[in-house]
């Protein structure tokens, strides 16, 4: 069994919680750039974790405020599954990751950190991305700040043929 090892992510954990819901703000805010919001479908969009895996990882949620999949409505699932496989067109497109994990952590107790608000995680992996630095250290490596990730996948976006 692998594991995918999240030591930095101690600062979301332990951090200050903000009042209300990031996943509802973000796209409210209408600053898709700064906001690191991707792409636009719909009904989910598609935005980068600032609190990330990987470079790379995005996540894809819903506009509407849910906890649950039984929540979202049909229209919602189906398009939340063709970004999903959108965002991962583009992460492959601008990153060429060797694999991905993709998932949906439901409750606290299967590592949701916002558990009101439904997302899926994409997150890109390399072989080795994994090295002594998490094990010996305490500190992952992230090798690209988020804006350069940003531009790099809103490039890779608008470069791709549609489907």
């Amino acid at each position: 069994m692998s594991i995918l090892w999240a030591p930095w992510r101690i600062g979301y954990v332990r951090g200050p919680k903000t009042e209300g819901c990031f996943l509802c703000e973000a796209p409210a805010a209408g600053e898709d750039a700064s906001r690191f919001i991707l792409h636009r479908s719909r009904r989910v969009y598609i935005i980068l974790n600032t609190y990330p895996y990987n470079t790379g990882h995005l996540m894809v949620a819903p506009f509407r405020h849910v906890a649950r999949l039984d929540e979202l409505d049909a229209e919602e699932r189906l398009d939340a599954m063709d970004t999903l496989a959108l965002a991962v067109r583009v992460v492959e497109a601008a990153l060429q990751p060797d694999g991905f994990n993709l998932g949906v952590n439901l409750g606290r107790a299967a590592g949701a950190g916002l558990e009101g608000h439904l997302h899926l995680h994409v997150v890109p992996r390399w072989v080795g991305d994994a090295n002594f630095m998490p094990v010996l250290g305490g500190v992952k490596v992230i090798p690209e700040d988020l804006e350069a990730t940003y531009e790099k996948l809103a490039a890779a976006l608008a470069a791709l043929p549609p489907v």
